[in-house]
């Protein structure tokens, strides 16, 4: 029986920048900006936060001559600020004119996006995308060719409809709408080829916004290509069911080795963070067991023996206190990403679960003696009381941290943890 993901689908690996997709490279997290690129500033904070989230590549919408003329800036402005992510342009409609008449931007970009249902049409169509991959050629950019549901080429999909129609057995039109993605991402990476682009300089996705056509698009794209795959629903929603959908059809197909960069789509809520979908990516790959960001929390849901909010609000304060350390933590400790934190609320499973973990607080449930015991690597060590217990767990972490984590080496010893009867 398979105890992990199925190997990982050989890709070529592509360079964006620094950063590498496909082949042998970790699978990466992707974001975007929502504000207007011509508002260099609000668009530095939004990237630099991005950023600081653990987006390792930030696409910017580049739709007119004001956002074309900022990219550059933009782009100097977070050098500045010692923000190396590399930064997409997301090109739509007048691509082949802005990459054209703004060579800073296209210099200063490390990938663009290019969607074939909306580069032109006839003629200009083949004349627009040439321009586009000449650009990437001259400047040396890798490209994702991001086909999309909601912009298919209507050209291809009428001459697909048409075509389907002679069919003895015709298929639906879902089926000739999945084929047409596929079509389209694959024609239009033969095409760059031809004129010039290299095979590993381009990344392919065929976005649509229902959970099982991603899932059926993506395995047969994986069967028919070997370029890089970009993963996600192009318009997850919003709050759970955003999260939901996008981990149902992601977490099937990387469970299949399928995908090497992934971005889940939400839709912000009013005033909303928009860093919200770094983190849920992070923790959909970290929770698969296939990347490590940053330390997790396991904590229990609570139930009739926990009628306090206490075990809530310290495993909430925890998991926030460990995330805002990561930017700091990852260059200082090494290897504290993979680091397990249990925060419990009763006597039930909290010793169990404290023991699993790296370092673990069982608190008190409702009527139980107030205490909080606490192990660390499997051992108890102290047992807290009192109205400081989360200020003093904290601290507990904190020295964990600093004594078993070293830069430049991982001083950390591997322990097996022996699997015991945990009550029910």
């Amino acid at each position: 029986m398979s105890l992990g993901p199925s190997p990982r689908r050989v890709s070529r690996k592509v360079h964006i920048g620094h950063v590498a997709v496909g082949g042998d490279a970790p699978i990466m997290v992707q974001s975007m900006t929502n504000t207007d690129t011509a508002d260099a500033e609000a668009t530095v904070r939004q990237v630099h936060a991005l950023w600081r989230a653990g987006s390792e590549v930030v696409r910017i919408t580049v739709n007119s001559p004001e956002a074309a003329a900022q990219v550059a800036t933009i782009r100097e402005r977070l050098d500045a600020m010692h923000c190396n992510v590399p930064l997409v342009g997301d090109f739509h409609f007048n691509g082949h004119k802005l990459l054209t008449q703004y060579p800073d931007c296209a210099q200063a970009l490390a990938k663009y996006r290019i969607n074939p249902g909306n580069v032109g049409h006839g003629k200009k169509r083949d004349d627009q995308f040439a321009t586009m991959i000449e650009a990437a050629c001259k400047y040396e950019k890798p490209v994702r060719i991001g086909v999309n549901w909601g912009s298919l080429d209507p050209a291809l999909l009428a001459r697909m409809m048409d075509d389907n129609s002679q069919r003895a057995q015709p298929m639906d039109a879902r089926e000739v709408m999945r084929e047409a993605l596929i079509t389209s991402a694959l024609e239009s990476a033969a095409q760059a080829v031809a004129w010039g682009l290299p095979a590993d300089r381009i990344v392919i996705s065929c976005k649509v916004s229902e959970v099982q056509d991603l899932i059926s698009v993506y395995r047969a794209i994986a069967q028919r290509c070997d370029y890089a795959l970009h993963l996600g629903l192009t318009e997850a929603g919003m709050g759970s069911k955003g999260i939901v959908a996008s981990s149902a059809a992601m977490g099937i197909l990387l469970q299949e080795g399928i995908g090497d960069t992934i971005r889940v789509s939400l839709t912000p809520e009013p005033g909303g963070d928009r860093t919200r979908e770094v983190v849920v990516a992070q923790e959909l790959l970290q929770t698969m067991g296939l990347r490590s960001f940053t330390p997790l929390v396991t904590a229990c849901p609570g139930c009739g023996r926990t009628t306090s909010t206490v075990f809530q609000e310290l495993a909430d304060r925890i998991q926030s206190y460990l995330r805002a350390q990561m930017p700091l933590w990852r260059a200082r400790y090494p290897g504290v990403e993979e680091m397990k934190v249990a925060v419990m609320g009763c006597v039930v499973n909290g010793p169990g679960e404290s023991k699993h973990a790296d370092i673990g607080i069982s608190l008190p449930g409702t009527n139980e003696v107030p205490v909080a015991p606490v192990y660390v690597d499997g051992e108890k060590t102290v047992t807290l009381k009192g109205d400081r217990i989360a200020e003093e767990f904290q601290t507990i972490v904190e020295d964990y941290v600093a004594r078993n984590y070293v830069s430049g080496a991982q001083r950390r010893r591997v322990r097996e943890i022996p699997i015991k009867a945990v009550t029910a």
